[in-house]
């Protein structure tokens, strides 16, 4: 809590947020006031949210998975329900010998990165992004990790071939029509190129799946974050790529991960 915090009623913030359509603006106006460094910066962050703007740009942070992870105004907002594709990496991380090699692409902030490296006694971890702004977070997010800026697979590294043994990706994967029912928060503060997956939601997701065994070690796993409608057209594309797939969900977070496995 901030030092200032009661000469600021904290009754007024809830007010002004639950007007202004926030859910939580009891839970919000806390985190509000505890993050806050001064009076006018509380004023300030409050009228943001009052505006619209996404608490986690708000803030400047998100949580995620346990962790505090960076967040920039315009970066896309990890999700909690990413939560589920992250236990099921590290799972399939732990069974490596020695010190498994991880991959996050389209790592935005580098959140996924993050969650599987803390869930492991050791890693490497790389993790690239397109977004300039995303790649700034991840490289705030993921200290002594080895991140790149570029399209998918073409910044990383000729000796990364081969050898990731856990590749974990939520690309974007919302169908273009889709994208003007999402809600406000994302759809006007998060950048398209994070959301817009193209007509069905896949393009991107298929070029991922499509180049990732190149990278793959012999067994190594590929994590693809989706939907539950596009489960089986993204599987498909796993086992068109050369792995073996499976679907995996999770009904209390609404969450649906396709995993593929490289032949040894």
């Amino acid at each position: 809590m901030s030092v200032f915090s009661s000469s600021i009623p904290t009754s007024v913030i809830v007010t002004r947020l639950r007007a202004a359509g926030c859910v939580f603006a009891e839970d919000e106006a806390e985190l509000l006031v505890s993050t806050a460094p001064t009076p006018g910066d509380l004023a300030a962050m409050v009228e943001r949210r009052v505006a619209g703007e996404p608490l986690e740009h708000v803030l400047g942070w998100a949580e995620f998975c346990g962790l505090r992870v960076a967040v920039e105004p315009g970066v896309f907002v990890p999700r909690p329900r990413t939560g589920f594709l992250i236990e099921r990496a590290v799972a399939v991380a732990r069974e490596v010998p020695g010190t498994p090699v991880i991959l996050d692409m389209c790592c935005g902030t580098g959140a996924m990165g993050a969650a599987v490296a803390a869930g492991l006694e050791r890693s490497e971890l790389h993790a690239a992004d397109l977004d300039p702004a995303a790649v700034r977070c991840a490289r705030r997010n993921l200290a002594g990790a080895h991140v790149y800026e570029g399209d998918l697979y073409d910044p990383l590294p000729a000796t990364l071939r081969g050898r990731v043994d856990v590749l974990i990706a939520s690309p974007p994967y919302v169908p273009s029509e889709s994208v003007g029912l999402l809600p406000p928060e994302a759809r006007l503060h998060e950048p398209l190129m994070s959301l817009d997956g193209g007509a069905d939601g896949l393009d991107v997701v298929r070029r991922v799946i499509a180049r990732a065994p190149g990278w793959l070690a012999p067994g190594g796993h590929l994590l693809v974050e989706t939907s539950s409608r596009q489960a089986a057209a993204t599987a498909e594309a796993v086992t068109a790529a050369g792995l073996t797939a499976r679907v995996a969900t999770s009904d209390e977070l609404d969450a649906t991960a396709i995993i593929g496995t490289h032949p040894t």
